[in-house]
C-alpha cells in the first residue's frame, strides 16, 4: 500500500507527542502523550491492514526520505519498505512498550467556553510565546472578549502578545504549556470545559489538552 502525505504528516505530528505509536486495524490513528495530557486521533483516507506498534516513530518514518515512491507491505511481525528491487525491513515493537490511548475518546464534562481559531491565530501567538520566552499560551475571557494570548501568569508585569477570537459575557482564563500545544497547521473549533480539559477539532486532527493550573472560570 502507499502512505499519503497527508498519512506522513499525521504521524509526524503525532511523533512529537509521543516517540512510540500502536496503530490499530483501519483508518483511524489515534496517539496519547507519556504524561498522558494530551490526546490526539484523525482519520486518514489508507486502511491499515492490522495492529502494530512502532517504538520509534521518527526512525520509521525517516524510511519515506530513503525511497522516492515505496510501497509498504504490513507483515505479521515487521513491515516491508519497497521501490522496485530496493527493500528496508521494519521490525514492530511489543505493543506492551507503548503508552496507548483509551478505547473512547474524552467526554467534555462541561462546555463553558467555545470558538472558531485559525491557523494564523495559533501561529502568531505561539511564535510569540517563542520570541518572547513565555512560558503559557492562555485562551482569556475579559471585558466581553475572548483571547489566546501568550504570558506568564506568574508575572503581573509580563510582557504579552494577544488575538482577539470571539466574545463572551463571561470571565475566566485556561492556561497552557505551549510545549503541550502540538497543533498541526490548520484552523480549529477550540471548545474548553473547566473540568480541567479542552477539545481542538480541526479539518485533519483533533486533540484533547489538560489545562494547568491556575485555570479559572467565573460565568
Amino acid at each position: 500500500m502507499k502512505i499519503s502525505d497527508n498519512t506522513l504528516n499525521v504521524l509526524k505530528n503525532f511523533s512529537t507527542i509521543n516517540q512510540s505509536i500502536a496503530i490499530k486495524q483501519g483508518n483511524t490513528l489515534r496517539t496519547i502523550s507519556e504524561a498522558k495530557n494530551i490526546l490526539a486521533q484523525a482519520v486518514v483516507n489508507e486502511a491499515f491492514p492490522q495492529d502494530f506498534a512502532v517504538y520509534e516513530l521518527n526512525q520509521f518514518l525517516g524510511l519515506d526520505s530513503i525511497f522516492e515512491d515505496p510501497d509498504y507491505t504490513f507483515g505479521e511481525s515487521a513491515v516491508t519498505v519497497s521501490e522496485g528491487t530496493t527493500r528496508s525491513r521494519y521490525t514492530y515493537t511489543d505493543p506492551s512498550m507503548v503508552t496507548t490511548p483509551p478505547e473512547k475518546n474524552l467526554e467534555l464534562p462541561s462546555k463553558e467556553v467555545s470558538f472558531s481559531m485559525t491557523s494564523d491565530d495559533f501561529a502568531k501567538v505561539r511564535n510569540a510565546a517563542n520570541q518572547l520566552q513565555l512560558p503559557n499560551i492562555v485562551i482569556r475571557g475579559s471585558d466581553g472578549v475572548i483571547t489566546v494570548t501568550a504570558t506568564d501568569i506568574q508575572n503581573p508585569s509580563s510582557n504579552e502578545y494577544s488575538r482577539e477570537v470571539g466574545t463572551t459575557d463571561a470571565v475566566f482564563q485556561f492556561v497552557f504549556r505551549p510545549e503541550n500545544m502540538k497543533l498541526i497547521s490548520d484552523d480549529y473549533q477550540v471548545t474548553v470545559s473547566s473540568k480541567g480539559i479542552s477539545h481542538f477539532k480541526g479539518q485533519l486532527i483533533e486533540y484533547w489538552i489538560a489545562t494547568e493550573k491556575g485555570s479559572e472560570y467565573n460565568g
